[in-house]
């Protein structure tokens, strides 16, 4: 519930310029720089208030506190490896992500996708307004990673993760410019064909995006994908069968006799 929550509130933050086209267009610089702040907290308590429900022995009786201690460890690997150079948007710190929330379901993968992205910007430095929405942006990568179905086969399992990798990548830049678009003036950071402006009719504002996430965002978002995949195929299945084992040790089944069952 209280990621559900999160989400809708995220994609209302995300959508409401071009729901209330009355604010005013300002600088990207300064773009959301009053809202941020209380997006941040509202993520942070609910990933903490995430965290606690996780810890109640009502919910988890046996694991809980094995759950949370994951969580944390992949939150702080993930974190370290944004430490290794990006280049051309392609960066580790989807491959985690996406295997925790593949293995451990998609609250799980919510958690660790907006934790992960918060403690690598205090680690990095690169703290700033942008941070809230990236912070969204790869919980719901998290997240989606939790929804995918297993297979009967490795391989068949293995192909959905790479595909998904590839398509997250580029929904997550394409969602993450947003954040700034709406708000960007024309002859500053955008040339004034590819900003938008409230007067604009759903279809235009659909056409002039697509031209401006062609010709600013595509090319780092497909280096983002080929990396996902790259690194899913190279180091998935030895992931997935480590936290796989890690889930089985935090989940408790009540016993039943073998007659039961027959």
């Amino acid at each position: 519930m209280l990621v559900a929550i999160s989400s809708l509130v995220g994609l209302a933050v995300f959508f409401y310029p071009f729901l209330l086209p009355a604010i005013n267009q300002t600088s990207s610089d300064n773009a959301r720089t009053s809202e941020a702040p209380m997006v941040l907290a509202g993520l942070m308590a609910l990933c903490l208030g995430a965290i606690l429900l996780e810890l109640d022995p009502a919910h988890n009786p046996e694991g809980s506190a094995r759950t949370v201690a994951i969580l944390a460890a992949l939150v702080a690997l993930g974190a370290v490896s944004r430490l290794i150079p990006s280049f051309m948007g392609a960066t580790p710190i989807f491959l985690l992500v996406i295997l925790g929330g593949y293995v451990f379901g998609p609250a799980f993968g919510f958690q660790l996708g907006a934790l992960t992205l918060a403690l690598s910007a205090f680690i990095t430095g690169g703290i700033g307004p942008w941070v809230p929405y990236q912070m969204l942006g790869v919980g719901w990568v998290g997240m989606g990673a939790g929804f995918l179905p297993g297979a009967q086969t490795e391989r068949t399992n293995r192909t959905a993760l790479v595909l998904y990798g590839i398509i997250s990548g580029l929904v997550f830049g394409a969602l993450l410019n947003l954040w700034f678009w709406p708000f960007a003036a024309p002859g500053g950071e955008v040339a004034g064909n590819l900003s938008w402006s409230p007067e604009m009719s759903v279809g235009q504002t659909l056409d002039r995006y697509l031209h401006f996430y062609v010709i600013t965002s595509l090319w780092f978002d497909l280096f983002r994908s080929a990396a996902n995949a790259i690194l899913i195929v190279l180091l998935g299945p030895s992931i997935i069968a480590t936290l796989t084992r890690y889930r089985r040790r935090t989940t408790w089944t009540d016993w039943e006799p073998v007659s039961a069952r027959m």
